[in-house]
Parts: structure tokens; C-alpha cells; sequence
């Protein structure tokens, strides 16, 4: 596994483990690049449908020459105070950052001078920049905004609301066991900020929420919309589930001591069961014990590999089944349909319940095998997701009966 970048470089070019890349967190990484890909294809899609004649531009102004409004300055100085008090943090306690980015990143502490400093240049900047580029007469012009150009703006949405919703139903799954409410209410804060621990429905519900609300808001055509960004959701799930197996977060399944059938001879060994060798969850648990650690929510055994002695030292005891692998396979085969079916499905928004009801059956059948809190739901023991994905599997074949008729 690869914990940050430096264990992935490790193995390339054999370059020393917990360098300066160990920055770049795997997780985090690839998490990035998965909101990059889901903008892309939703970026193409909307393009497709512009071209189509499904959209129609809003219209804008455009002013030049005008001074930069206190708002502007204000904003802007907001941001140097921000990146300034990070960066000088992060330059005098560069050791803190290599070791846990998000740690240094999410906490109240800043470097106040430079933070100020930020302030006072970034501000400064924006007043001069729109001063120099001052006309006696300032010019406003018309322009037109089609919904492919508010990509960055959902994409950002979609990114605050997926990582607070993923945190928060996660937090609700820990707090279901006991040694989890132990774990939070000893750090809620550290639980709340830390980059581990997202649940994907929680990410989808809230972000889903928060874009509709912006399209709705923009008033940019509903169906339309969310059928182009079915195609980009999986993507960027399938991508994100890359990032979960590289990282080793805890995303894995069951555990399968059972061998390799003969018939899936020509599958990797890692892709039927597997340690995590390397995993994230071992980090920082050396004060348990010198050989074990234990992952309180899902009582999972790590132990510490024994020819190794760097900061990411535990595997798992036993293997398990290597879901976030599993689920990012699907993921392509969903997308392959979606993609396929996107030119000939014509009632609009009948692809997004496609998109919904694929998804619930994909999550509700890979929980049998992973680990995860069950609630007791007249009498079946189902978790938080398979509960979901039936509410979601019903909510789309609804959807798909009344945009049908509704057409008709």
C-alpha cells in the first residue's frame, strides 16, 4: 500500500521512504484527481446537451475599468490572512505538516505575522491591479452564461456537501458501537477533522443537494442537468475507490481465509483477499503495543510488519476481501452502461434514476461483504448503506414511473 506518495515513489525509484512527498497524502490525492474527473465528464456532458439545444444561456454583465469594490478587497485579504498563516506554519513546523497535512491544515493555528502580512498583499493587490486597469469611463458589456461555464462553481459544492455529508453519516456509523462512541467523545474534534472515515452516501446525499440547489437557483433546466452528471458521479466514485485501496483507509472487507479458487487462477493474489500492507489506520497507534494495534470500529487486528520500521509499520492479521477494488470495477461496467445509454434515453431525468438504481443495487450487494455497524430493520440485519439503497432503489423506480408518465 501507499500511504502518501513517498511509499509510491518507494517502489518506482526506489527513493527513501517519509520524504517530502510523504506531503501528498494517497487519499487525499486521489480524492482530488476523482473531483477533477467528475468535472470533466460533467463538463462534456453539459457541452453535449448545449449543442443539443437543451439549454439556454443566461444572460450577463461584464464591467472593465471600474475600481475593485471593498467586497473584493475584503475577500481577497480573507484569503492571504488564510494562506499566509498556513504557509508560515506550515514553513516553521514543517515537520508537524509532513506528518499529518490535514492536522496542521483544518486546526485554528496560524502564524499571525504572516497571516497579516497575506492580508495586507493580497488586499493591496487587488485595489492596485483594478487601479491600474482604471477607465474614466467604466465599460459593462453583455455576455452569455451557459451552464457548462458554472462547472467550477458545482463542482465546489458538490465538494463541500460530499466531504460533509460522507463525515457525518460516518460519524453516525461509529456512533452506533460502543468502542466507537468511546473513540469520538474522547476526540470529536480530531473526529470531525481528520481526513478518515467517509461514508459515500452521506457524501452523495448532501452534495447532491447542494448542486440541485445551485442549478435550481441559477435556473438552469433540473432533468437535464443531473442526467449529465450521472455519468460523472460514477467516475469520480470509481476513481475515489483507487484511492481508498492504494491508502489502505479501512474500506476493506471481511476477512476471507479462504483460497483462491482454480478457476480465478489468473487473478492476482491481491485481488481475491489481502493485508494492507502499509495501511493508514496503523499510524500513530505504536502507544497500544509494540506489535498490535487495534481498529476500535470494525475490532480488526493489525500487526506490525516485522521488516519494516517506518511511520506506516501495520497489516492486517488476517486477509480480507479487497472491496474498494471490487467496487471500483463496478463502478467502470456502471459507467460503460450510463455512457452507452445516454444518447437514446430521451425522457429527461430517467438516466440520473438509472444512475440511482444501479448504484443502490452495486452498494447494497458489496455490503454483505464488508464491515460495517448492522441495525436491526424487521428482523434482517442490514447496515446504514443497504438501508439507503433500498430507500434509493425505491426512490428510482418511483422517479422512473412518474417522468414516464409524465411524458406520455
Amino acid at each position: 500500500m501507499y500511504p502518501d506518495l513517498s511509499y509510491l515513489f518507494h517502489d518506482l525509484l526506489g527513493t527513501a521512504y517519509d520524504n517530502w512527498l510523504s506531503v501528498f497524502k494517497m487519499f487525499g490525492f486521489v480524492l482530488a484527481i476523482s473531483f477533477l474527473v467528475s468535472a470533466v465528464v460533467y463538463y462534456a456532458e453539459l457541452r453535449r446537451k448545449q449543442r443539443e439545444g437543451m439549454f439556454v444561456p443566461e444572460e450577463g454583465e461584464i464591467t472593465e475599468g471600474a475600481p475593485a469594490t471593498w467586497q473584493e478587497i475584503a475577500m481577497n485579504a480573507l484569503v492571504g490572512l488564510i494562506f499566509g498563516g498556513k504557509g508560515g506554519l506550515i514553513a516553521t513546523d514543517s515537520a508537524a505538516f509532513q506528518y499529518d497535512p490535514a492536522a496542521v491544515i483544518l486546526s485554528g493555528k496560524m502564524h499571525w505575522p504572516a497571516a497579516l502580512l497575506g492580508a495586507l498583499l493580497l488586499g493591496g493587490f487587488t485595489w492596485w491591479d483594478a487601479w491600474r486597469k482604471r477607465k474614466d469611463k467604466p465599460v459593462t458589456s453583455k455576455i452569455k452564461i451557459w451552464p457548462a461555464d458554472r462547472i467550477a462553481e458545482m463542482t465546489m459544492w458538490a465538494a463541500v456537501g460530499g466531504i460533509l455529508g460522507a463525515k457525518l453519516f460516518d460519524i453516525f456509523d461509529t456512533l452506533a458501537t460502543r468502542d466507537g462512541r468511546e473513540a469520538f467523545m474522547a476526540d470529536p474534534l480530531g473526529a470531525l477533522l481528520s481526513g478518515g472515515g467517509l461514508a459515500f452516501y452521506g457524501g452523495l446525499i448532501l452534495g447532491a443537494a447542494l448542486v440541485i440547489r445551485y442549478i435550481i437557483k441559477k435556473k438552469i433546466p433540473l432533468l437535464a442537468a443531473i442526467d449529465a452528471c450521472a455519468p460523472a458521479l460514477v467516475a469520480g466514485y470509481g476513481v475515489g475507490r483507487i484511492g481508498c485501496q492504494l491508502s489502505g483507509d479501512g474500506d476493506w472487507g471481511k476477512v476471507n481465509a479462504a483460497p483462491k479458487p482454480e478457476w480465478l487462477s489468473w487473478l492476482p493474489d491481491w485481488a481475491w483477499s489481502y493485508r494492507y500492507p502499509h495501511t493508514v489506520l496503523g499510524d500513530g497507534w505504536e502507544h497500544k503495543s509494540a506489535e498490535l494495534a487495534l481498529d476500535v470500529k470494525n475490532n480488526i487486528i493489525l500487526t506490525r510488519m516485522a521488516d519494516f520500521q517506518g511511520r506506516y509499520a501495520y497489516q492486517l492479521e488476517q486477509p480480507v476481501w479487497p472491496t474498494p477494488f471490487y467496487e471500483t470495477m463496478m463502478m467502470l461496467a456502471v459507467f460503460g452502461i450510463l455512457w452507452a445509454l445516454r444518447k437514446r434515453i430521451k425522457t429527461p431525468g430517467l438516466l440520473f434514476c438509472l444512475y440511482i438504481a444501479l448504484i443502490a443495487v452495486e452498494r447494497f450487494f458489496i455490503e454483505f461483504i464488508r464491515i460495517n455497524p448492522l441495525y436491526n430493520v424487521l428482523g434482517a440485519e442490514l447496515s446504514q448503506a443497504q438501508i439507503i439503497s433500498l430507500f434509493l432503489l425505491l426512490a428510482s423506480g418511483l422517479g422512473a414511473w412518474w417522468l414516464t408518465k409524465r411524458k406520455n
